[in-house]
């Protein structure tokens, strides 16, 4: 599980003295900056941010020892991130934290393990599961209740509903596998058939 959790993104300068727009991830947009301070994905880089207004889908931000267009513009892309710990327990367990999701076993339903989730998207068309398969190749799986029936953070594991295309995708490479003569390699490009799909 991951000790992390992304809740924004640095969106670009606004104005010559140094404010920031940033973009919120959390469920209550402005607690973005109710926080306290945030760090970059590595942890090198702290930041402490107070909201001085809106802009469309964004927040204007001052951040701690940034003052000028320049300054503010470096940070463009740069995510947020706060401890895990410091978030408050999910009320029931249908809820969880994106971040929670990462490591988690991804098995079939009958509880064969079929790989481990890597990361979570959202492409604008819902969330997507990368999801890294014990033969190898990355997948990507919508985040639905179809798709995804159970989801079970305390045990480690998401069920997961293979959709047609991806069964089908396996199939195939099991059958070229089988069918490789003594001795022969399968293309790579036959087993990293990889893509989001629509």
């Amino acid at each position: 599980m991951s000790t992390k959790v992304c809740v924004g993104q640095f969106a670009g300068a606004h104005g010559v003295r140094g404010l920031v727009k940033v973009k919120s991830f959390t469920e209550d947009a402005q607690a973005v900056a109710s926080y306290g301070p945030l760090s970059d994905e590595r942890g090198a880089r702290r930041f402490t941010l107070t909201l001085q207004g809106t802009m469309k889908d964004l927040f204007l931000v001052r951040v701690d020892g940034i003052a000028t267009r320049e300054q503010a513009q470096e940070l463009t892309g740069v995510r947020l991130y706060v401890d895990r710990s410091t978030l408050p327990e999910t009320e029931d367990e249908d809820e969880f934290y994106h971040a929670d999701l990462i490591g988690l076993r991804a098995e079939l339903a009958d509880g064969t393990v079929w790989g481990t989730v890597k990361a979570l998207y959202d492409f604008g068309a819902g969330d997507v599961l990368e999801i890294r398969t014990e033969s190898g190749p990355l997948e990507m799986l919508p985040f639905t209740r179809a798709c995804v029936p159970l989801v079970d953070v305390k045990g480690g594991r998401v069920v997961v509903d293979l959709p047609a295309v991806i069964e089908a995708r396996e199939g195939e490479a099991e059958k070229d596998g089988e069918d490789a003569p003594d001795g022969a390699d399968v293309a790579e490009d036959d087993v990293e058939n990889k893509g989001t799909r629509p």
